[in-house]
């Protein structure tokens, strides 16, 4: 009785407290979303504000039932959640059912579950444990191949379902494992990737390599601090350009601009090897490595970009580029939820008084654009509230997962951080047109059992090792 007593006293109930204000927000927002006046009651279990009523009780009882588990059970039984996740996300590919194209869901009578959403814990679990291990030397060839495997095996699955908005969740991860200590290479080569897809698709390809190669004369400059070598350096690729680009003006060879530019890279490459081996400028290995592994990811963009992404998804990434402009086709969820958002002005319209919700201009507003809602009826005081709200739970939870004695528990709270800050972000993002639209909900408003339900246990398990924190010093 005492143990429980103390359990009570020392939650954090300010982060309660929060996440229970966001949910009955969401609530709300969702019955002005769908707000059918045949079915005024907010009570009514015939629609979606009624449903997720009965899945908000159903969240509150899962976070009462994680303050009755031991909270070693969370770190024993790690690695068996994660198998199990994986389980779950294997076999929603072979019995799942398909909706909107995508086979992730499991139907259990009227009920839908959506595994990935729960992987995203299983995830946070396994690498919080595998982080925590006992001598783990994390910059190591072994310990970065297993931290990538745990994080990137369900989201490949889940890529596969497709649900690319989900799959691309797992990158958050990235932040716990840099947090812990992990390469700054991968990160920066993750950065650099990032950077080079978008580039690809806005940019000749011929003026990007223009810059790899000036950027890699750069940097091997600023690490060998001899204008000779760099001048040297530069001569090789310049000269085969030259050559080539003058054969091609002389029309004894049809050749593209930018394959100028590879020839003389692969010309240049015995003689940058065989330089760099004699003076032992080893440096010079990586600047290569990187010029030819950046050239090669760049020619693979646009075969990534029209074989691996969904038609769809290619046209609102154009979109999003300005490459392409379609207000009435793919474009119009995002246009429309701009004009509900700006509509709403300083104050909004108020409450069930939104004309853009009300005639039923934006699809999926009561899930994956239900911000939208919220800019519309209550204007700029409103979201500014709701931002607000949930900076300072993530602000709440940084401090909570500081303050942990398990190496596992600090961990586990920035995986929880980490995700909740990428749904967050990247939700109200494409609802506003700053990111392309991938389908992911907004943490604790989006209508929805399943990513509700992730949420809260996601949340609470965190609360409940923190209430714990100090057990471990006994």
């Amino acid at each position: 009785m005492r143990r429980s007593i103390n359990i009570l006293n020392n939650t954090d109930w300010l982060t309660v407290g929060i996440y229970l204000v966001l949910v009955i927000l969401g609530w709300i927002n969702i019955y002005a979303a769908v707000f059918d006046e045949q079915h005024e009651s907010i009570l009514d279990l015939s629609q979606r504000y009624g449903k997720q009523l009965i899945w908000i009780i159903a969240a509150i009882v899962l976070a009462i039932a994680i303050f009755l588990i031991d909270t070693k059970f969370y770190s024993f039984f790690a690695y068996i959640i994660y198998a199990l996740s994986i389980l779950l996300l294997i076999g929603v590919l072979l019995l799942g059912e398909e909706i909107h194209g995508a086979r992730s869901w499991f139907q259990i009578g009227s009920l839908n579950l959506q595994p990935s959403e729960f992987t995203k814990i299983a995830t946070s679990l396994a690498l919080a444990k595998y982080l925590s291990s006992y001598n783990l030397k994390i910059k190591s060839f072994q310990a970065t191949a297993w931290i990538l495997a745990i994080i990137f095996s369900p989201a490949l699955l889940i890529a596969i379902q497709p649900d690319m908005g989900s799959s691309l969740v797992f990158i958050a991860f990235i932040i716990v494992a840099y947090r812990e200590g992990f390469s700054d290479v991968i990160l920066i080569l993750g950065v650099i990737m990032a950077v080079l897809f978008f580039l690809a698709l806005l940019l000749d390809k011929l003026i990007i390599f223009v810059v790899i190669i000036g950027l890699a004369l750069l940097v091997y400059w600023m690490l060998s601090r001899s204008p000779k070598k760099t001048f040297i350096a530069a001569v090789l690729i310049v000269v085969p350009a030259g050559l080539l680009y003058l054969l091609s003006r002389l029309e004894l060879i049809v050749i593209n601009s930018y394959y100028i530019i590879l020839l003389a890279v692969a010309v240049a490459l015995p003689f940058y090897l065989i330089f760099a081996y004699r003076k032992r400028i080893w440096n010079i290995y990586l600047i290569l490595l990187l010029v030819v592994g950046s050239a090669a990811f760049t020619f693979s963009v646009d075969y990534v970009f029209r074989n691996v992404l969904k038609e769809h998804q290619q046209h609102r990434v154009n979109i999003l580029l300005g490459l392409e402009s379609d207000p009435l086709g793919l474009g119009y969820n995002v246009n429309q939820s701009k004009i509900a958002i700006g509509s709403g002005g300083f104050a909004g319209k108020g409450f069930l008084q939104g004309t853009q919700t009300k005639f039923d201009f934006v699809p999926e507003q009561s899930t994956d654009f239900i911000f939208c809602t919220v800019g519309e009826e209550w204007g700029f005081l409103g979201t500014s509230i709701v931002i607000g709200l949930f900076l300072f739970l993530l602000i709440r939870l940084i401090k909570i997962a500081e303050r942990q004695r398990s190496d596992f528990s600090r961990i586990y709270g920035y995986g929880v951080v980490s995700i909740l800050f990428f749904h967050f972000a990247v939700n109200i993002g494409m609802t506003i047109g700053l990111l392309p639209v991938i389908g992911i909900p907004l943490p604790f408003f989006s209508y929805g059992g399943s990513s509700l339900w992730a949420f809260t246990i996601l949340l609470f398990i965190l609360v409940r090792l923190d209430a714990t924190r100090m057990e471990l010093l006994k």
